[in-house]
């Protein structure tokens, strides 16, 4: 039943994205404050779609974390259920730092290309953290927050990858705090599995961690402490060690 479930789960996502992605064209001469909203439309359509033929439901600890001012967010990643999820509810335009060769891609890279997040070009001279912050210093004047997986790559439950700097260092060089988010979304959808199971997925939003007399190491650590922390107790059967260093 799990495999029906999710067949007909990815064979819906297959079938709407492309006349999404010929919506979007037609619509993107709206100023992009409309625009967004219907672009990531799609994406709660999915996670809605996800809840209701897969059963993968989720709650949100900690809403009255979120700040209502500038500020980038740090996330743990397991799966692709939270790059659908992360823009379809935080409260202000989420921006995700990605290479620009995804806007290749027929009709999701399209649409993706029109939302103007953070794409990094690895042809131009400009370093690629130097573009990080360029166009991320664009996208926080510009109320929206940049999002960055600090791991890098999904990683499965109970496992943790090496935190980059990267996105402490984006902090740091402009000034704003960090909101770290914790989820356990590979329970239900695993990396790279086509299977996906029903459950509930929990999303932790932790207080805001300032950067202001932080270094980038110092304030990347403090973000790795409190997702890997919280991780364990959202699902402490995968950890064997206490909390985290």
């Amino acid at each position: 039943m799990a495999a029906i479930r999710s067949f007909l789960f990815i064979l819906l996502l297959v079938v709407t994205v492309i006349p999404y992605a010929i919506a979007c064209i037609l619509w993107s001469p709206l100023p992009l404050r409309i625009r967004f909203p219907l672009t990531v439309g799609w994406a709660g359509f999915a996670i809605r779609a996800a809840r209701f033929i897969v059963g993968i439901r989720w709650q949100v600890k900690g809403m009255e974390n979120l700040p209502d001012r500038p500020a980038i967010v740090l996330s743990k990643h397991q799966s692709a259920w939270e790059t659908l999820f992360l823009p379809y509810f935080l409260p202000r335009e989420a921006c995700f730092v990605y290479k620009k060769e995804l806007h290749r891609i027929p009709f999701f890279g399209w649409g993706l290309a029109l939302l103007h997040m953070i794409p990094i070009d690895r042809s131009k001279k400009l370093g690629a953290f130097e573009q990080v912050v360029h166009v991320g210093q664009q996208r926080l004047n510009e109320g929206r927050w940049p999002v960055l997986f600090p791991e890098g790559t999904r990683v499965a439950p109970g496992k943790t990858g090496r935190y980059k700097i990267g996105g402490a260092m984006l902090a740091v060089r402009t000034g704003v705090g960090v909101i770290p988010i914790a989820h356990n979304a590979g329970e239900c959808w695993p990396r790279n599995a086509f299977i996906k199971r029903p459950g509930l997925i929990t999303v932790s939003i932790g207080p805001l961690i300032e950067s202001t007399g932080l270094n980038a190491e110092t304030l990347n650590r403090k973000v790795e402490q409190w997702i890997e922390n919280e991780m364990r107790q959202l699902n402490p059967e995968r950890y064997e060690s206490g909390p985290a260093a």
